[in-house]
């Protein structure tokens, strides 16, 4: 339990590494933590500590603007609550506390506008995310007349100036604290919850995500979990399993896989790859591929793909998915046909994330077995990097230099985030749309 502020007291019940953080009496802390362990909440308590005093000013910044009010705002105001005739700015995100002091939440992503006025404390949350320029050129300076405090907190995003920023607080003991916790340290979260996210998620990006383990995620290949020998097999058609079909509704090239569903395991058995084409011959292209297999009447097939097809026409007309469902319905009793897509497409981190999971994920399982002769999905895995600024710095865009890349990688993609989705806040997936 501790007791804050000096002019309302309000009493917080915090748990026992949360509280390693507070009580730290160094002016600059860096706070490296998994998910979910309780940063945001470590963060608003701190704000409101710092603005125990008449003319005090405490900042929350967040990546974004809109960020700092979606995760910090309603929250803020449930805190300061108990302190009396408080004034709650909603558009400025302010809040003027009884006895003179000021609260603020605001976003690193225009740094210059917060450029004025001095401050006695500022949090900066998810600091990997921000230009550290928002730190050294602006924040930093505005403590200075104030010999004003700092709280840097966040989840690891690669070794980038956060890491620089942990590093250096762990060497220099004067006036900087590092600290560095789990999830599961945090005790806000079960073993058993962090075993079901393991199995969902490829090893880095669990490390990286719940032990708070600093990795390379952004940097070189996009697909760093395929490897030759463990996700390449000459598999073959296997009677009485689902068939799936995924697509990607670019028009060079148009691309598509094939496969099957074994035992909780993904097989892709063909690869489609058509040069300046359209849906029309996708359709085409599907059934002319699988002509010669033994498939039994009223086969399962999934057909999965690119949402953004209910949007982009071939067509004047049509749609894509409107292409393929009239495609495909005049062989109603060859397939038992059901629909597997979004109304959105899960961001580009995130499939790409589902599919390192399916090659490997952080318990070792490998879920996805390709046929060697699927030889441009192989080089997707193998060649596809992150898009880089003019400064060097990773992207979370793919490197689509080359316009042969990602289509193949695309496509698969669309469907392994539908079978294997990660897991989102409070557990909630998306449905499928048709």
């Amino acid at each position: 339990m501790i007791r804050y502020g000096a002019q309302a007291q309000v009493k917080v019940r915090i748990r026992h590494l949360q509280g390693q953080v507070l009580r730290s009496d160094r002016r600059f802390r860096v706070l490296v933590a998994g998910r979910r362990f309780g940063k945001t909440n470590i963060a608003l308590l701190e704000m409101f500590r710092a603005a125990g005093h008449e003319d005090r000013t405490s900042w929350y910044v967040a990546p974004t603007y809109r960020q700092a009010k979606h995760v910090a705002w309603k929250r803020l105001k449930q805190l300061v609550r108990p302190c009396g005739r408080i004034r709650a700015y909603e558009t400025d995100l302010r809040i003027e506390l009884p006895w003179g002091a000021t609260l603020a939440l605001r976003g690193a992503d225009n740094y210059d506008s917060l450029r004025g006025e001095g401050l006695d404390f500022v949090v900066l949350d998810e600091y990997s995310s921000m230009a550290p320029q928002a730190w050294t050129e602006v924040l930093r300076p505005m403590l200075s007349d104030r010999k004003g405090r700092a709280l840097f907190i966040g989840t690891p995003k690669g070794y980038n100036h956060f890491y620089e920023l942990y590093d250096y607080a762990r060497q220099n003991e004067e006036d900087w604290a590092a600290f560095h916790f789990s999830t599961l340290e945090g005790g806000n979260v079960s073993a058993d919850e962090l075993k079901a996210a393991a199995r969902e998620m490829d090893e880095r990006t669990y490390r990286q995500e719940f032990e708070a383990s600093f990795e390379h995620l952004g940097n070189g290949r996009a697909y760093y979990a395929f490897e030759r020998d463990q996700n390449l097999a000459p598999v073959k058609f296997r009677p009485g399993h689902p068939m799936f079909w995924s697509l990607d509704f670019n028009v060079n090239p148009l691309c598509a896989v094939i496969g099957q569903v074994v035992s909780g395991t993904v097989h892709v058995l063909e690869e489609i790859v058509l040069a300046n084409s359209n849906t029309f011959a996708a359709c085409e292209a599907f059934l002319d591929r699988i002509n010669s297999w033994p498939l039994y009447s009223g086969q399962e097939l999934w057909i999965y793909g690119d949402a953004s097809g209910e949007h982009r026409h071939s067509a004047a007309s049509r749609t894509d998915w409107q292409i393929v469902k009239e495609g495909m319905a005049r062989h109603e009793g060859r397939f038992r046909i059901s629909y597997r897509y979004y109304n959105h497409n899960p961001l580009i981190k995130d499939r790409v994330n589902c599919l390192n999971a399916a090659l490997r994920n952080h318990l070792g399982e490998r879920r996805l077995l390709i046929d060697p002769g699927c030889r441009e999905l192989i080089r997707d895995f193998e060649e596809i990097g992150w898009s880089e600024d003019k400064h060097g710095n990773s992207q979370p865009e793919l490197d689509k230099s080359d316009p042969k890349r990602t289509h193949l990688s695309d496509a698969l993609g669309y469907m392994i985030s539908c079978i294997f989705p990660m897991r989102e806040a409070g557990g909630f997936r998306r449905e499928y749309i048709a």
